[in-house]
């Protein structure tokens, strides 16, 4: 439960800042694109061809780009114009550019926040346990740590991906599920000249998408094993400052063993700065899947990184196809950051509340 104190903090620092209003907000239209794509996307992510008559991709809405096309053994210039259909444009094999932004948004999201619950399940009682008993016991622990902080992380997650491939996990998509069996609606046909409705169209809004997500397994778990050993830090400096308050040495003497001190006395104090810890380590992991994407190991191509690495040849002629999932990217980043800031804002003491920005 969080308690009125971290409530009023929490409250008041999002009434005095700009930045955790504008960093809520990004958060919120992401979140909603993703858990929403099947309802929001207007094309199947997975479908190729979408091109014009000549060929070529869709720019898109409102923009246009010159090229040139094989005529009769002769390279003829042409003009690609953007059509209604595809607001957002068309990639290199023909699928719709905007649907699979709302479809990459779904992979960044879940092994962001899967790969942080893991990396806290397996750093925060290592880090307790070790600033907790000290001693040899803290020396043999922070030394793994030690080794696992040798490695870059993006080379220990391509070795770890070698070693136990792509495993990528095909999780029924919910909204598919929950609107198979009823998903046509029933909607008015309009008359344009009378205005008024004339009859009865069925529509199946769900037509066409797919009907699993994608999660990259191997990229979630490797996630984890790359960033647990900071949750592993954070909380050992937590226990070792915490081992020698009052509260603790009053715990031992009424006979309460380690495991229920750590339990309830150390962790439940130790949460503040885990907790921000956390929110920033979505952003590092959603960074980390992209790269791994870009560079061809994340087990699904609806990622935001796989989209920028196809979009990376025909960054001239076609720049929409890596920015717009760059644009993901980034906005996301940037939402998980501020919400990150503005949790050390509101429950770090140690933060001077007159100079924080905006």
């Amino acid at each position: 439960m969080i308690s009125d104190r971290v409530r009023s903090n929490l409250t008041n620092e999002f009434r005095k800042s700009l930045l955790p209003k504008i960093g809520v907000a990004l958060l919120l239209i992401i979140v909603f694109a993703a858990v929403f794509a099947p309802l929001l996307a207007t094309h199947d992510p997975t479908r190729t061809g979408y091109y014009n008559d000549d060929g070529q991709a869709y720019p898109p809405i409102g923009t246009s780009y010159e090229t040139e096309i094989s005529q009769d053994g002769e390279f003829v210039g042409v003009t690609v114009e953007s059509t209604d259909e595809h607001v957002l444009g068309t990639n290199t094999v023909g699928q719709d550019v905007y649907s699979r932004a709302l479809y990459g948004a779904r992979v960044s999201l879940i092994v962001g926040v899967l790969g942080v619950l893991l990396a806290v399940a397996i750093g925060v009682p290592f880090g307790l346990i070790a600033g907790y008993y000290g001693g040899r016991v803290d020396n043999g622990l922070m030394r793994i740590a030690d080794v696992m902080l040798a490695f870059p992380a993006l080379v220990l997650a391509l070795a770890l991906i070698g070693v136990f491939g792509e495993s990528p996990v095909l999780v029924p998509d919910p909204l598919v599920v929950l609107f198979s069996a009823q998903s046509e609606i029933t909607l008015p046909l309009v008359d344009v000249e009378v205005g008024l409705p004339t009859a009865l169209v069925a529509i199946d809004f769900l037509e066409g998408m797919p009907g699993a997500i994608p999660i990259p397994g191997t990229v979630t778990i490797v996630s984890a094993l790359v960033t647990w050993v900071w949750f592993a830090r954070v909380a050992r400096g937590e226990a070792l400052s915490l081992r020698s308050e009052e509260y603790v040495k009053a715990a031992k003497s009424f006979g309460a063993s380690n495991p229920r001190i750590l339990r309830q006395h150390i962790l439940p104090n130790s949460l503040t700065p885990i907790i921000v810890l956390a929110t920033i380590q979505v952003a590092v992991i959603i960074l980390l899947e992209a790269s791994l994407a870009y560079l061809g190991f994340s087990g699904t191509t609806l990622s935001w990184g796989y989209e920028i690495e196809r979009g990376q040849s025909v960054l001239r002629r076609r720049p929409w196809v890596a920015v717009v999932p760059g644009i993901g990217i980034m906005l996301a980043v940037i939402a998980v950051n501020l919400l990150g800031d503005w949790f050390r804002d509101a429950l770090d003491p140690n933060v001077d509340s007159t100079n924080r920005g905006l």
